[in-house]
């Protein structure tokens, strides 16, 4: 019973606050009770994306966060989000020789009382109009595992489960 509750206090869903300056957007992350846990601001670098993390009630440890093809979050399992976001047709993980996804990303850390502020960079999207816009097909999602990455398993680094999930759409 504490597992499905703490597990329930984790699952967020994203969802866009508006624009930001320079052509990005700020997401509000919610649990399933519609518990304010924290913002990621998303913007537009020289090259792809940069997020801000500033997160609070998570477990502590290591989570990987990915960019999914769907811009689709129904609870609660998410995985309606579909899979990695992945316009190349690449494997999984910043370390397989054959990938990776558009969508695959750096792990970020929650410290040891369930904060993470973090900035992770993914060079392989945007926020423009192309194939690799995380707009594109009527947007895409946000998801943060469980555990963190192992950047080469495919399909999903052996991640665990989808925790939070938001939607990224114009």
């Amino acid at each position: 019973m504490r597992k499905a509750i703490l597990l329930s206090c984790l699952v967020s869903l994203v969802s866009a606050r508006g624009m930001a300056k320079g052509g990005g957007i700020t997401v509000e992350i919610k649990d399933a009770m519609g518990k304010d846990v924290g913002t990621v601001k998303i913007k537009s670098i020289a090259s792809g994306v940069e997020l801000k993390l500033n997160l609070r009630g998570l477990i502590p440890g290591k989570h990987a966060i990915h960019f999914h093809q769907n811009a689709k979050c129904e609870a609660p399992d998410f995985k309606s989000a579909g899979p990695h976001f992945n316009p190349d047709g690449k494997m999984h993980g910043l370390e397989n020789p054959m990938g990776a996804h558009a969508g695959d990303m750096l792990n970020f850390t929650v410290d040891a009382k369930g904060n993470a502020k973090a900035t992770v960079v993914n060079k392989s999207v945007n926020l423009g109009t192309d194939s690799h816009s995380l707009y594109s097909s009527g947007g895409t999602s946000l998801v943060v595992h469980a555990k963190a990455d192992d950047m080469k398993t495919d399909p999903a680094g052996n991640a665990g489960d989808r925790i939070a999930c938001g939607l990224i759409v114009k």
